[in-house]
């Protein structure tokens, strides 16, 4: 908890306050733990747990929901409560334990999940995601009135970072299979010579399922020595959505690609789930 007093007319410190207090809650998010960081229920699996762990030191209460979210083309997630065109929710099929979880520092809980298909389910994949959002301590003073300092024009403002976290939940029914390609691969200059070049693309998927694995982007010379140059682990291209546009920072010498050579794409699967080569492509770098 961080408290400061600001005059009412310094908006600009105000600012700068609300700024501090979103990197305050970004790194608050360390403190809770979750694993796996999705859940695939497939085939005739029923039943899964979630480990989760208080990183913290201090004691923190969550409590556990069922959400909706949509991806944006961008990979950001939005909340929705009414389904759009291709969305299936597995909310209605999930079953959960407990509710609400109290974790001293350090300390762990398992929550339970299990589904319950109806047995008119249509083949296809339905997601929702499980959310862990930490419960606001109420002996703190979370209102501005309560903090007004009476006599000198000026609010105390108490900023209580709040962690939450979500993960995808999926149900899969029936036959279900995706591809996914790779096109119009762009490398953007830097702006400047403290910024990197970019590396854009954009992955495309078809098919009643997700695609989800990791991107590796390698340069290779003309002499042919290659060179990892970015990377981007456990990306997701969810159901409804056909494309995901993907933006990665070039890890090279200087921020930018030597003269000369190709630069190559691939979308492969986790190593846990077999490392298989789901998509790839290529540019010529002048």
């Amino acid at each position: 908890m961080k408290k400061q007093r600001i005059g009412t007319g310094n908006y600009s410190f105000m600012a700068l306050l609300f700024l501090l207090a979103s990197l305050v809650c970004t790194l608050a998010r360390a403190q809770l733990v979750i694993n796996p960081t999705r859940l695939v229920f497939d085939k005739n699996q029923r039943a899964a747990q979630i480990d989760v762990v208080n990183s913290g030191t201090a004691v923190n209460t969550y409590r556990v929901n069922i959400v909706n979210r949509r991806m944006t083309e961008s990979g950001e997630f939005l909340p929705i409560t009414e389904p759009g065109a291709g969305d299936q929710f597995a909310g209605p099929m999930l079953v959960y334990s407990p509710r609400q979880i109290v974790l001293q520092p350090g300390a762990q809980q398992l929550v339970r999940i299990a589904v319950r298909k109806p047995a008119d389910l249509a083949p296809g994949e339905y997601r929702s995601h499980i959310s862990f959002e930490q419960v606001a301590d109420p002996s703190l003073a979370n209102t501005i009135e309560s903090q007004v300092v009476p006599g000198n024009n000026e609010v105390a403002v108490t900023l209580t970072p709040l962690i939450g976290l979500s993960i995808p939940v999926i149900i899969r029914q029936g036959q279900t299979d995706a591809s996914v390609t790779i096109s119009n691969i762009v490398v953007e200059k830097p702006k400047s010579a403290a910024e990197p070049a970019l590396v854009g693309f954009q992955l495309n998927r078809v098919g009643n399922r997700s695609i989800y694995g990791d991107i590796a982007v390698t340069f290779k010379t003309a002499a042919g020595t290659e060179q990892v140059v970015a990377r981007a682990g456990g990306v997701a291209v969810y159901v409804p959505n056909s494309i995901r546009r993907v933006r990665l920072a070039l890890q090279t010498p200087g921020g930018v690609l030597p003269k000369g050579g190709s630069l190559a794409v691939t979308f492969k699967e986790r190593v846990e789930d077999g490392g298989k080569l789901l998509a790839e492509n290529l540019v010529q770098i002048p």
